[in-house]
This record gives C-alpha cells, sequence and structure tokens, in this order.
C-alpha cells in the first residue's frame, strides 16, 4: 500500500497516511478538525538507481550474475570461433 502525504490549508499541519488506491482520502485535518485536506505531491523515499538492478541483486547463487543494462559484450556482434581443424602440409 503506498504511502500518501496530506495537507491542511487551514492550520498548515502534515501528515502521512498509508492507504489503498481506492480509499478516499481524508477530509478532516487530525490537528484542527477542519475540512481543508489536500493531498501533496511528494517525492518517493527510496531510489532505484543504476542499471540492471533486477539481474544483479536477485539473481539465485548458481546463475551468472550480469549486469544487461551496462554489458558492452551484448552490443558487439559475436564472432564465430577459429576452427580447431589444421591443415599442416609435410614436405
Amino acid at each position: 500500500m503506498p504511502i500518501y502525504e496530506f495537507e491542511c490549508s487551514g492550520c498548515g499541519h502534515r501528515f502521512d497516511r498509508l492507504q489503498k488506491l481506492s480509499d478516499p482520502d481524508p477530509s478532516v485535518c487530525p490537528a484542527c478538525d477542519v475540512a481543508e485536506v489536500k493531498r501533496r505531491v511528494s517525492a518517493p523515499s527510496f531510489r532505484l538507481a543504476g542499471g540492471g538492478w533486477y539481474e544483479t541483486d536477485f539473481k539465485k547463487d548458481g546463475d551468472k550474475k550480469r549486469n544487461l543494462a551496462g554489458d558492452s559484450e551484448a552490443a558487439k556482434p559475436s564472432t564465430p570461433a577459429p576452427s580447431t581443424t589444421s591443415t599442416s602440409s609435410d614436405t
């Protein structure tokens, strides 16, 4: 459930509330009991930074850990391996 921030335009009191998306917003300020509460737009308290955080952090121990977002080798075209058969000539 998301945490929403609210502010009373009457007294300026700010408060947070954990509620579902479908729950109605509070209409009365808990500090002054005035019906002037509005939802504030605020930044989240965490940030998922970096490329490939899911790939590198949540893999099992047996899986190959790699960063797909920053993997420069994935962008390179693959070249065929050199042939292992040798053609030597006896002279």
